[in-house]
C-alpha cells in the first residue's frame, strides 16, 4: 500500500467514526446540529487525527482505542477555525471551498456551533476514557496534552497574539510563539497524546515531540506562502488574505523563498527525530514531505 491508499485509508475510518460520534447528538435543537454537522464535514484532510492514529500505532496501540481520541482533536481544531472565520477574528467568507459557516447560519449560531464543537470534545474524551479503565491514567495524559495544546499557553495563546500584531512592526520572535502556539500546539499534541496512551519510554515522547514542533512549524509556514503564491481554487478559499489584514507572516518577514527554504529544513529536521523509532515511523515521514508539498 502506498502512502496515498494508506492516508485515504485512515482518512475514511475518521471520517466514519466522526459520523457515528455526531449521530449522537442528532435530538439536540435542529438549528445547531446542523451547523455542527456543516462546520465539521465542510472537507478537510483530517491531518491531526491521522497524525494521533498513527502515532499510536507505531508504538503499538490500536486503533479502537485510539480513534475517539483522534476524533476529538478534530473536534476541537474545527472550533477553532469556525470561531477563526468569525468577522471578530479573521472575518473569512470562504474555507475549503464553501462558505464559512457565520456566512450560512450566522455569527450567533457560529459562535454556538464552534462552542458545542470544543464541549463535545471533551465528552468524546471522557466517554472514551472511561471505555478504557485498565489505561485511563494514560488516557487522562493523553486528554490533558490535548487541553494544554488548545488552551490559553497554547492554540488560544497564539491567536490572541496574531490579533495584538496585526499591523504592527515585524518580530521575528514573537512571529515563531504565533505560528509554534496557534497552529502548531495541536498538531504537536497530536503526536504526543498517541504516544501516551501506551506506556513509552521518555526519549520516545521526547523524540515525538521534537517532530511535531517542527512539524507544525513548518506546516504553518507553508500556510504563509500558499497564501501568497496560492490561487482561489485550490486553496479554497481567497489568497493573499493575510497581506491585507496586515498579519505577521514569515513570508512578510522572510520573503518567499527564504521561507520556502526555512520550512524545507524544518521538515528535514522533524524527520531526523524519527530515526529513534526506525522503520515504525516511514508513515510519519511521508506525511512531513506531504505537508511540505501540501498538494493531495
Amino acid at each position: 500500500m502506498n502512502f496515498r491508499e494508506e492516508y485515504n485509508k485512515k482518512l475514511a475510518l475518521v471520517e466514519n467514526a466522526l459520523e457515528k460520534i455526531i449521530e449522537r447528538y442528532s435530538s439536540c435543537p435542529l438549528t445547531i446540529y446542523k451547523a455542527v454537522k456543516y462546520s465539521l464535514f465542510a472537507g478537510g484532510k483530517r491531518i491531526r487525527p491521522i497524525l494521533l492514529l498513527t502515532a499510536h500505532e507505531m508504538v503499538g496501540g490500536n486503533t479502537e482505542e485510539s480513534m475517539e481520541l483522534a476524533c476529538g482533536l478534530e473536534m476541537i481544531h474545527t472550533y477553532s477555525l469556525v470561531h477563526d472565520d468569525l468577522p471578530a477574528m479573521d472575518d473569512d467568507d470562504m474555507r475549503r471551498g464553501m462558505p464559512t459557516t457565520h456566512k450560512v447560519f450566522g455569527e450567533g449560531i457560529a459562535v454556538l456551533a464552534g462552542d458545542s464543537l470544543l464541549n463535545m470534545a471533551y465528552e468524546v474524551f471522557l466517554d472514551n476514557s472511561l471505555r478504557h479503565p485498565g489505561n485511563l491514567r494514560n488516557h487522562i495524559k493523553a486528554v490533558s496534552v490535548i487541553a494544554a495544546a488548545a488552551g490559553v499557553n497554547g492554540m488560544i495563546g497564539g491567536q490572541v497574539v496574531d490579533l495584538e500584531m496585526e499591523g504592527k512592526p515585524a518580530q521575528p520572535e514573537i512571529l515563531d510563539y504565533i505560528h509554534t502556539h496557534k497552529t502548531g500546539a495541536l498538531i504537536e499534541a497530536s503526536l504526543k497524546a498517541g504516544i501516551v496512551l501506551e506506556n513509552t519510554e521518555q526519549k520516545a515522547q521526547e523524540a515525538i515531540a521534537e517532530y511535531g514542533r517542527k512539524l507544525g512549524l513548518a506546516f504553518q509556514i507553508v500556510d504563509d506562502i500558499l497564501d501568497v503564491v496560492g490561487d482561489e481554487d485550490s486553496m479554497g478559499k481567497k489568497p493573499k488574505r493575510d497581506e491585507g489584514r496586515k498579519k505577521l507572516t514569515y513570508t512578510a518577514v522572510y520573503g518567499l523563498e527564504k521561507s520556502q527554504r526555512i520550512a524545507e529544513e524544518l521538515i528535514e529536521q522533524a524527520v531526523s527525530q524519527l530515526d529513534y523509532f526506525g522503520d515504525k515511523a516511514n508513515f510519519l515521514k511521508e506525511i512531513a514531505y506531504y505537508i511540505l508539498k501540501r498538494r493531495m
